[in-house]
């Protein structure tokens, strides 16, 4: 079944792919704060003696008396105060002004916002444009392979430990868009398109290409680890390995494919599908073919399938069953 519906590709040195990588000549691509004054201000009292002062000589006058004058000096006061009672209303109104112009939710382009804009975007978008939207990824992917430079698509479109030792972490994702030729992609595609749209329907198309996303990195993740295993176990040069494990590249959406075909089955155990699309099956047996079809591979070191990437979208189509059997159906 895997055969038909999904496959993740090694590509060792006698693949086709490789030979036409073993001369490569292209070079490589790169690509002072505000504040709000205080409302009152203290003034330093004077306060009149016990006993009166004798009055000043008639030739001359004391400064003194009008500070002492209850009325000059509450006139003074309330001048000042009123001052500053309108400094401070007048610093809000800048303040509020300015929060005004720079909302705390940012900046809007055209009626597009950032995070909620994506979200409503994709709110907006239905099953059949989730389906078709990967449909067209996986081809236009497809499409580079036979336009781009090869060493580029190899570095940026295949996962291996090489490359992510290396740093080119996108590849977890960007290798489940790469298929290595026609049967490949046709036998993917059409697993995608039946099984995703049942999803999709069922679950929203947000939920599908969550599931798709989280397959394709189960499927990379569990890739890595059996390699990485290969590559401590087996020396490089000596026994079934001839090339490096670390530098044994695969490509293929067959973790997301698997992920989101094992979930249906998962949740429609009593169905009937139909093998080779002839073969009337249970649901519930195609699935435990598929995932021991996938253990026997790696078991007997099948070097042309990845059995491993199978079984990293396996993993993530069982968490996301557990999710929904628990009543959570956000992904």
């Amino acid at each position: 079944m895997n055969s038909i519906f999904s496959r993740r590709v090694v590509v060792d040195s006698s693949s086709r792919l490789t030979k036409l990588l073993s001369n490569p000549t292209a070079h490589s691509h790169s690509f002072t704060s505000l504040y709000r004054p205080s409302q009152t201000r203290h003034f330093r009292t004077h306060y009149l003696p016990s006993t009166p002062s004798p009055p000043p000589p008639a030739s001359r006058f004391d400064p003194s008396l009008l500070w002492r004058s209850e009325k000059i000096r509450g006139f003074f006061a309330s001048a000042l105060t009123n001052k500053s009672v309108k400094l401070g209303n007048l610093v809000e109104s800048k303040v509020a002004f300015l929060r005004s112009q720079f909302p705390r939710k940012g900046f809007e382009f055209g009626g597009y916002s950032g995070r909620r804009g994506w979200k409503n975007w994709l709110q907006g978008l239905s099953s059949n444009d989730v389906v078709l939207g990967l449909l067209l990824a996986n081809t236009g992917v497809f499409l580079m392979w036979r336009v781009f430079d090869q060493r580029f698509m190899m570095n940026n479109f295949m996962i291996s430990l090489d490359n992510f030792t290396s740093g080119r972490l996108h590849t977890l994702i960007t290798s489940a868009f790469s298929h290595i030729d026609i049967g490949h992609i046709v036998s993917n595609m059409i697993g995608l398109y039946f099984f995703g749209t049942s999803i999709a329907r069922n679950f929203g198309p947000q939920f599908l290409l969550k599931l798709y996303l989280a397959g394709a990195l189960g499927g990379s993740v569990f890739y890595l680890i059996h390699h990485a295993y290969l590559a401590a176990s087996s020396p490089k040069g000596h026994g079934a390995f001839v090339r490096d494990p670390s530098r044994t590249p695969g490509l293929g959406a067959s973790g997301a494919v698997n992920a989101i075909i094992l979930l249906d089955i998962f949740l429609n155990p009593t169905a009937t599908l139909y093998f080779e699309f002839f073969i009337p099956v249970p649901a519930m047996l195609l699935g435990i073919f598929l995932i021991g079809k996938d253990i026997l591979r790696i078991t007997e070191g099948d070097s042309n399938i990845s059995g491993s990437a199978h079984l990293g979208g396996a993993a993530v189509a069982a968490i996301a069953w557990a999710r929904i059997r628990r009543g959570r159906f956000r992904f």
